[in-house]
């Protein structure tokens, strides 16, 4: 069931970020006193009054800027309004009017969609007078509200939750290809006490709607790739994979290629991306949530506060993952940051690929072979993740990524039969091998599976306190050439029993 889009626009540093936050009840997004924060466009799932919706916060729009980011930003931005059912266009009362406000104005005018207009930052409401020059813009009364505070909020989502399309009618609607008809109240009729706002239907001309066109609002266009659809829809379950890996080695160029579309912003500068970024996509019938992520250095190295927030939101991301892709740089090799990035991810369970960008670049065998070895060599601790050479920017070998992510994941969540299992235990009793500390010698009497995703087993034994990591290592081993656990670390157990 695709959920209503709200996409939140407007020129750097009036609040965006805050007001997503405050509306979505998280802290997803990066809230920074820095221009220019947000880059990428995130969604965020709310609700108000019984409905639920996505709210996609975006990156401030500057015209003209020389910022090497604007360009990707803008047109970012420019996306999340071609998705959105209705705008939140946002400015900034402390700062009044701009030059910036009147062209992103013109944009939004040509959108198709309706428009509300909003005044942030009036922390105290009884200073009206902060609005009149908005009136200028053309988009009906502004909507003053606070997102730090709150003031004014309530009322902006009850007349926003009015104006979204009935998901019924949305749904028919987006997968017909064509606009979804939805009966839109009347724009200007208020609830009572305070400044009020209006809203700003448009048609696709760009011209404000009279009244039988807003009666029949164009929703999303049909032009819109299914993967945004796919990213609205609440109830279907996904694998979550995280791309991860050190600051441009090349994670967002591969979420672009795996998406089908440019999701994230992609440049030669490290730490471009900052926000983690979810995609939902669906491939030969099964759906993924990729999770785009910021380059991950040590703690010592990150010098700006923007960077921690992206580190702290990688870190997250890889918890809520089941699958970690991770990203090396086949021409620079394994670095001390490639290793503490896969130690992240074993750590916390996920199931692992490692992937060789740039193999394309790499030209003779000699040099490839010597990658291997040393991944093999410098990432012993992994040994169980299959490594993929890949190219990331031509797609060279990208699409046998899917095949590697189904099958570790079914290794991951898979669950082995007892009995199985200790046909294993019998032949490694008769093998003989064994733990002994004195005159304690280790006997394990039973085995069985205790959890999955990652896959935990519970060993029975007489002496568990007398087992080593050695010892730790060699039942791995086995069961590893026993059962099919490739790309998923294992976690054991031991329990006493005479």
């Amino acid at each position: 069931m695709a959920l209503p889009i709200v996409a939140v626009v407007g020129r750097p540093n009036v609040g965006k970020s805050t007001f997503v936050n405050r509306i979505a009840l998280t802290k997803d997004a990066i809230v920074h006193e820095q221009r220019g924060v947000t880059r990428d466009r995130s969604y965020h799932q709310a609700d108000w009054n019984g409905r639920d919706f996505v709210l996609i916060d975006t990156g401030g729009i500057e015209m003209g800027a020389e910022d090497a980011f604007q360009n990707s930003i803008r047109n970012q931005a420019l996306l999340a309004t071609e998705e959105a059912d209705v705008i939140l266009f946002m400015t900034d009362a402390r700062s009044g009017l701009t030059a910036d406000d009147i062209e992103v104005t013109r944009l939004l005018k040509r959108s198709g969609h309706p428009v509300m207009l909003l005044v942030n930052k009036m922390d105290n409401p009884a200073e009206e007078s902060a609005l009149w020059e908005f009136h200028n813009l053309g988009l009906g009364s502004p909507w003053p509200v606070s997102s730090t505070h709150g003031h004014g909020t309530g009322d902006l989502l009850d007349e926003l939750v009015a104006l979204l399309p009935a998901v019924d009618t949305m749904d028919e609607g987006r997968s017909a290809g064509a606009a979804a008809a939805a009966d839109v109240p009347d724009a200007a009729a208020g609830h009572g006490g305070g400044h009020r706002g209006t809203v700003l239907l448009c048609n696709q001309n760009g011209h404000e709607a009279d009244t039988a066109a807003q009666k029949n609002r164009p929703s999303v266009s049909s032009s819109v790739p299914s993967v945004s659809e796919a990213a609205l829809s609440a109830d279907a379950p996904a694998i979550p994979v995280a791309i991860i890996g050190r600051p441009n080695v090349g994670k967002s160029s591969l979420t672009n290629r795996l998406v089908g579309r440019e999701r994230s912003i992609v440049s030669d500068v490290a730490g471009t991306t900052r926000d983690a970024i979810d995609t939902l996509v669906e491939h030969e019938g099964t759906r993924y949530r990729i999770i785009d992520t910021a380059g991950i250095r040590r703690k010592s190295k990150i010098d700006e506060s923007v960077e921690y927030y992206g580190f702290v939101r990688a870190l997250r991301a890889i918890d809520r993952a089941d699958v970690a892709l991770l990203m090396i740089d086949s021409v620079l090799g394994l670095t001390d940051n490639d290793q503490r990035v896969a130690n992240l991810a074993d750590e916390r369970g996920c199931a692992l690929i490692v992937l060789l960008n740039k193999w394309d670049l790499l030209e003779t065998p000699e040099e490839r072979e010597a990658l291997r070895t040393q991944i093999a060599d410098r990432l012993p601790f992994v040994s169980y993740a299959p490594a993929l050479a890949i190219s990331a920017l031509t797609g060279r070998s990208v699409h046998r990524i899917w095949g590697a992510i189904d099958s570790v994941y079914a290794n991951f969540s898979a669950h082995i039969p007892t009995p199985k299992l200790n046909a294993l235990l019998t032949e490694l009793r008769d093998f003989g091998h064994t733990v002994s500390r004195g005159k304690l010698r280790l006997r394990i009497h039973y085995v069985t599976q205790t959890g999955v995703c990652p896959p935990q087993f519970t060993f029975f034994a007489n002496h568990p306190h007398i087992i080593d990591s050695s010892f730790r290592r060699y039942l791995e081993g086995r069961l590893r050439e026993a059962f099919a656990l490739e790309g998923t670390p294992v976690r054991l157990r031991f329990k006493k029993k005479d």
